[in-house]
């Protein structure tokens, strides 16, 4: 379990600017590698003292951490102006929306997206009594009892009994429940909320109900509650709402993202990662990842990718991939110091998170921003190590983000042959997948160019 403790310590504030977070992890600014694990990295060792080919680019931020004072106000200006004008980001090549369309797979676990998805039942089965809460938090403190109104009265709660409410008889409950959240009781809010994320849990008729009945706005003031059980509760409840479609706008015009991604920043781990889970839920919209990226929701995003467990890191990447789709969010995520865990991630072989951390990165390679970072942080000797040791997948989203840092690169062309890239390349674009193939072969085309002609068009 979660200590409460522990999920506020890191939470209170969130650089923007680059390299800002410093994980133990990824202390260093390049991918470790074992020397001798491949011949790749034997080769790449011969040019250690050769400097005629490094990297000497920066990237904005690097003079320090850019910070950015998101208050209320001025979120709310910024919403204003987006309110008042339309986007105009252009549109990718039909080539890479279909790359990116096949890559989108990679987060297909997360398409049966419940509030199981961040342990929610585990947690159930774990909590401990308000009463020991108290005890803990505030010595011999007497706790409010759970509300005696049907319904709100069971403090031991299942599924089975939410599936068993007949049609007829869930109207009232929900009712019940709504006022409990506008109770001045702590324990009825808490109770109240409760009962309404395993409600809107697995029936989606459950959840247009409650949508219609006015349970968002109800809900959403809970986020900031300083009960972390109550938190913790709503913003579950939310999630479970936002999976219908007709319940995204819902929220979304209740002005529930700030208030998410107050949780984000703020409340236990279970809470940040379904607060991750709904935003990526309302990010299915395409007006709402502007706004999400205006509301601050990445950086919070890049301290849960660092700090989180692994299911909040999972969480994190897919929020990120579904809001990278657009350019501001691309860049707000490279200057949020995303590109470093990222590239760490690639090297965590057997843990699910390299494969997902590779299709961000491939999103980021997009904008040159993203390219710079990319190569600044290890990356490609990190790719170059994922098409040599990494899953079938995992070898099609490395050679997929190659080729966007090389296509229009001289210096990217140079530094990927100097870490030995041609020969797992040349084995990949003859036993690969039949992507795989395709984009290495491509890629060695590239560099199989001219230095000379290539620098004509390259920088």
């Amino acid at each position: 379990m979660v200590s409460i403790e522990d999920s506020h310590s890191s939470s209170n504030r969130f650089p923007l600017g680059r390299n800002c977070y410093s994980p133990s992890s990824t202390t260093s600014s390049k991918i470790s590698r074992n020397i001798g694990r491949s011949m790749r990295t034997i080769r790449s060792n011969f040019f250690q003292d050769d400097n005629s080919c490094t990297f000497n680019g920066s990237v904005a931020g690097e003079s320090g951490c850019v910070s950015e004072n998101l208050t209320d106000s001025v979120i709310d200006i910024r919403l204003g102006e987006l309110a008042s004008r339309s986007p105009k980001w252009a549109n990718q090549s039909s080539e890479q929306e279909e790359d990116f369309l096949e890559l989108s797979h990679a987060f297909s676990d997360f398409s049966a997206c419940s509030s199981d998805i961040s342990g929610e039942l585990q947690r159930l089965a774990s909590l401990p009594s308000m009463a020991v809460v108290s005890k803990r938090e505030g010595g011999d403190a007497e706790t409010e009892p759970e509300p005696c109104l049907g319904f709100l009265q069971r403090e031991n709660f299942s599924t089975e009994i939410i599936e068993s409410i007949s049609p007829e008889d869930l109207q009232p409950t929900v009712k019940i429940c709504i006022d409990g959240l506008q109770s001045s009781s702590v324990a009825v809010k808490r109770s109240a909320a409760a009962k309404l994320r395993l409600l809107a849990k697995n029936r989606s008729d459950n959840r247009v109900l409650i949508g219609e009945s006015g349970a968002v706005p109800a809900l959403i003031p809970l986020l900031r509650s300083t009960d972390p059980w109550t938190q913790e509760h709503a913003v579950t409840a939310l999630l479970n709402l936002s999976l219908h479609e007709s319940n995204k706008v819902i929220i979304t015009n209740a002005g529930a993202i700030k208030s998410l991604v107050y949780v984000l920043k703020t409340g236990t781990e279970t809470s940040k990662q379904n607060a991750a889970c709904a935003l990526m839920s309302l990010a299915l919209l395409e007006e709402n990842k502007t706004s999400i990226g205006v509301c601050g929701a990445i950086p919070p995003l890049v301290s849960l990718l660092l700090n989180g467990s692994n299911r909040g890191k999972k969480d994190a990447l897919t929020t990120l991939y579904k809001l990278c789709s657009i350019k501001p969010n691309k860049e707000r995520t490279v200057t949020a110091g995303a590109v470093k865990p990222l590239v760490a991630l690639v090297a965590e072989q057997g843990t699910g998170l390299a494969e997902k951390a590779m299709v961000v990165l491939s999103s980021l390679a997009g904008i040159q921003e993203g390219k710079d970072a990319i190569v600044e942080e290890g990356g490609i000797a990190a790719l170059v190590e994922a098409i040599e040791d990494g899953s079938v997948k995992g070898k099609e989203f490395a050679v997929l983000t190659l080729l966007q840092l090389c296509v229009e690169s001289v210096r990217n062309r140079g530094l990927l042959v100097r870490e030995g890239g041609i020969p797992p390349l040349v084995a990949l674009s003859q036993t690969g997948s039949v992507r795989a193939k395709h984009k290495a072969e491509t890629l060695l085309g590239y560099l199989r160019e001219p230095r000379h002609e290539a620098s004509s068009s390259s920088p």
